[in-house]
């Protein structure tokens, strides 16, 4: 009778820096409002992976200026 055992391995702890802070709408710039009150109405809704999605759109966005 053969038997397929899994095997685990230990590896090293993992090591995480500190969480980038979310970026600021840019004055006068709709897009950055818009997405920052997008941004405020997930987190309100514990949606804290659609936050994440926004604040790369807004930084990629304030990069293209």
């Amino acid at each position: 009778m053969i038997r397929n055992r899994a095997q685990t391995t230990e590896t090293g702890p993992v090591h995480l820096g500190m969480p980038v802070p979310d970026p600021e709408p840019v004055d006068g710039c709709d897009v950055c409002q818009a997405l920052a009150r997008e941004r405020d109405a997930a987190r309100s809704a514990g949606d804290l992976s659609k936050v994440s999605d926004i604040n790369i759109e807004m930084r990629n966005h304030q990069e293209d200026e």
